[in-house]
């Protein structure tokens, strides 16, 4: 991060936090990746030092305006749940999977190790601690009661477990997970944790005791191809794994897994269609959404082009069912995806567009609210506050 940016960022923080309401429950964080463009032949690394995670408020949930933009790392290299913030609304983490170094005349990703905790209470948000976790930390989740963030980690082939206590932030143990770990969920009451196992199609189950986690292999739960994102439902009964392996025209599939009891195990599958990379479920609990990619991340092609993405919303049945009732147009390679507070609202970053789109909710349909939010830099990643 070069001083002048860094320095452009604080100040863009000071003028855009200073007009809209400071109450953190109603805030989403935007990791804005900068490193990585696309063309006609895919993504290409660039120079670091433009990156940046915007504080977003929703109070008026139409509305959403920008309050705080901080110069700190992030990745594309995803899930984009790599950031989130506390129930009560006190404090943003944001783990960073990696970062650019030189090699030659080109830029190659290596795992970063960070989580960045941010102050939310702050008049702007600030940077208040930077904290060692496991290798390439991607999906994070924070549990309901606020006092523990598990992070899993791709390279490191584990999960952080992170203890949080008022404004401060400690990495307290990692459990080996022995594959891949992309995404990860806490369930409501704190007991249990999922774990996407996404290049051996597993799902893991995380015992959790206080601060004491634990994984055992066997009850590994299947999943589709390249399990990357996942999500509970508000009442914990019920585990939804977006799995993004197929790729390219070919369907992707939601798997919904019946959580509680001895056993957890798959209950339906169901395809939103191709690449739902990004996935949410209200807080409500009565509706899931995904922003598909569609073709918008793949090399350029004949059979299969694509300058779009688009919206998905389900409806969420008896037995965890999921049923598409909307679909909406989006930009390039849309990525992050959160709702508001009140699940009346869903907010999709469009990364090509370096833009917001905002949609209202009503009856199982989709309307766009007004005009996009044009963003500092292009969409990685959106989070709301843990539910």
């Amino acid at each position: 991060m070069n001083f002048g940016n860094a320095l452009c960022a604080m100040c863009l923080a000071g003028v855009l936090g200073s007009g809209v309401a400071k109450a953190g429950t109603n805030d989403i964080l935007i990791g804005l990746d900068n490193k990585i463009t696309y063309g006609p032949e895919g993504p290409t690394n660039g120079a670091p030092g433009n990156d940046s995670v915007l504080v977003v408020d929703v109070s008026d949930p139409a509305k959403p305006g920008i309050r705080a933009s901080l110069p700190l790392t992030n990745s594309l290299l995803g899930p984009p749940t790599n950031l989130q913030i506390t129930p009560d609304g006190k404090l943003g983490l944001v783990a960073n999977s990696v970062v650019h170094v030189q090699e030659g005349n080109s830029w190659k990703s290596v795992p970063d190790d960070k989580l960045y905790v941010i102050d939310l209470t702050a008049d702007p948000p600030k940077l208040i601690d930077t904290i060692t976790v496991g290798r390439q930390p991607s999906g994070l989740s924070i549990s309901k009661n606020g006092d523990l963030a598990l992070i899993a980690n791709r390279d490191g082939k584990s999960v952080s477990v992170v203890s949080i206590q008022g404004l401060t932030v400690k990495a307290i143990g990692e459990v080996p997970v022995e594959q891949q770990a992309a995404a990860v969920v806490i369930a409501p009451d704190g007991k249990r944790a999922f774990v996407c196992l996404n290049l051996v199609n597993k799902i893991g189950v995380l015992a959790i005791d206080g601060q004491k986690v634990t994984y055992d292999k066997s009850m590994d739960i299947p999943s589709a191809v390249n399990p990357y994102n996942i999500d509970i439902t508000p009442d914990g009964k019920y585990v939804i794994a977006s799995n993004t392996g197929a790729q390219k025209n070919n369907a992707d599939t939601e798997v919904i897994i019946e959580a509680t009891g001895p056993h957890p195990h798959v209950v339906d599958v169901m395809t939103p269609g191709t690449a739902p990379e990004g996935f949410a479920i209200a807080p409500d609990g009565k509706t899931a959404a995904t922003p598909l990619l569609l073709g918008t991340s793949a090399k350029d092609s004949d059979w299969f082009k694509t300058k779009a993405g688009e919206l998905v919303l389900m409806s969420i049945g008896t037995g965890g069912k999921l049923t598409v009732t909307a679909r909406a147009s989006l930009g390039g390679l849309p990525e992050g995806i959160a709702y508001s507070p009140n699940s009346d609202y869903l907010y999709v970053g469009n990364y090509f567009e370096k833009d917001l789109q905002v949609f209202h909710l009503a009856d199982g349909k989709l309307t766009e609210a007004g005009p996009r939010l044009k963003l500092p830099g292009q969409p990685a990643s959106m989070r709301a506050p843990a539910r």
